[in-house]
């Protein structure tokens, strides 16, 4: 059965409140949405609460909740994000984001490897390709950005609550506060990915045209523990256009099949 959002359910982390979604029981997983914000109990996280305690937070900015002053960068929401796993006493995660919300799971693996169970990558931004580039989403705009990303536009608009205009151009300012410049990437992050020995799942769409495959490979190939997993026919949203094939190997890589 397919959750909805609750609306009151809110933690304080830093002075600003957050909207958080919290599902199951047993060993934690935080998910970090992307751009177009919380979609809230999609069904590959659905499928997660089932044997596993999910948290779904909406990142400081982004629907309802409220950004701290000092939080301008990739880098301060990954601190804030592990500010968050301190305040609700979780001592070691499994960590999930998908293009935006994978950079800030880099970052936070890189600053904190000792937090991680396990790294989800899906189509992730953070470093820049060793061939093509990644796309321009604020050249493309929304809809353009969109149909980009995926097959069927509808499965994405599908699953956004409706929300007020004000709320989705304050979504899009901050998603332009944090990945501006440098664009989508941190000339670090791929130095650093090395130092992060946790067991790391990269999934790709095959048809990616936001964030080329190529950039999938040279993660997987700086990190001690990864593998690169590529979903045939898929684009920049495998894991919401082919939930049946990456649900499973979510799973086994969490340790959640027997």
């Amino acid at each position: 059965m397919t959750k909805t959002n609750d609306s009151g359910n809110y933690v304080e982390v830093a002075d600003a409140k957050i909207h958080l979604l919290k599902s199951g029981s047993g060993t934690a997983i935080l998910s970090l949405h992307s751009i177009e914000g919380n979609l809230g109990w999609l069904p590959y996280l659905d499928a997660l609460t089932q044997s596993a305690c999910v948290y779904a937070p909406t990142h400081p900015g982004y629907g309802s909740s409220e950004r701290p002053e000092w939080l301008e960068s990739i880098f301060d929401l990954a601190r804030f994000y592990l500010w968050m796993l301190d305040q609700l006493e979780i001592d070691r995660v499994h960590l999930i984001g998908g293009f935006m919300g994978g950079w800030v799971a880099a970052e936070m693996a890189v600053m904190c490897p000792q937090a991680l169970h396990s790294l989800t990558l899906i189509g992730t931004a953070g470093v820049r390709p060793d061939e093509g580039v990644i796309a321009d989403i604020f050249l493309l705009g929304e809809e353009n950005t969109t149909e980009l990303a995926i097959g069927d536009p509808g499965l994405l608009t599908s699953a956004v609550e409706a929300e007020d205009t004000i709320v989705r151009i304050r979504g899009r300012e901050m998603t332009t506060r944090l990945c501006w410049k440098p664009y989508m990437h941190d000339p670090s992050l791929i130095h650093l990915l090395p130092r992060v020995e946790a067991p790391t799942l990269l999934v790709w769409g095959e048809n990616d045209r936001i964030v080329p495959l190529n950039a999938g490979k040279h993660i997987a190939s700086a990190m001690p523990n990864a593998r690169l997993e590529v979903i045939a026919g898929a684009g920049h949203l495998p894991h919401i256009e082919k939930p049946q094939e990456v649900i499973p190997l979510l799973q086994r890589h969490l340790g959640l099949t027997e």
